[in-house]
């Protein structure tokens, strides 16, 4: 008979023992994200995909706080952060480190996240942008690629909670 898993059956890895494991080469740069819940929301995800790290930019909300642990449930205490404060110093050193830079953001120059391509060799940062204005518009020009997710209803967009966990399973699947 078919049984809900109980926790201890789900064979979980310890923090310690997350920290020593092999991450993708994926970082995720929350730039002025307002909502608590939607960082931490990012921290669990990120947590369950193995990132490699998390970038907390301009108003992005840092822990610990209780609101960021009610949705990240100790994921802030196993994926590694920083926080900078400027989105574009956060680009450059992650450029000089021979990230790409992909901005998750509808423009004009903007491609489909079914339509890219993500190749194994390379490492990646993917930029999530605020609630209601998206990526600042000064780190516009210095990201190497845009993507969007396909939407097919009348909604222009997707919490950005959502929308990382699609671009983090995404990533995820194409760099393992």
């Amino acid at each position: 008979m078919v049984h809900k898993l109980k926790l201890e059956e789900l064979n979980r890895i310890d923090v310690e023992t997350f920290k020593k494991t092999e991450k993708i080469p994926l970082i995720v740069v929350l730039d002025n994200i307002r909502s608590m819940h939607n960082v931490g929301a990012a921290f669990r995800t990120g947590d369950a995909f193995l990132i490699e790290k998390i970038i907390l930019c301009g108003i992005t909300p840092q822990p610990p706080h209780r609101e960021i642990h009610k949705a990240a449930l100790g994921a802030t205490e196993s994926v590694d952060w920083i926080y900078e404060n400027d989105i574009n110093t956060a680009i450059n050193d992650l450029k000089a480190q021979g990230f790409e830079i992909v901005g998750i953001e509808q423009t004009s120059g903007s491609q489909l996240i079914t339509d890219f391509t993500i190749d194994k060799t390379k490492k990646y940062a993917v930029i999530l942008g605020n609630e209601v204005d998206g990526i600042s518009d000064e780190a516009l020009p210095n990201i190497d690629t845009f993507l969007e997710i396909p939407q097919l209803g009348t909604k222009h967009s997707l919490n950005v909670s959502v929308c990382g966990g699609i671009v983090m399973w995404e990533f995820a699947k194409a760099l393992k």
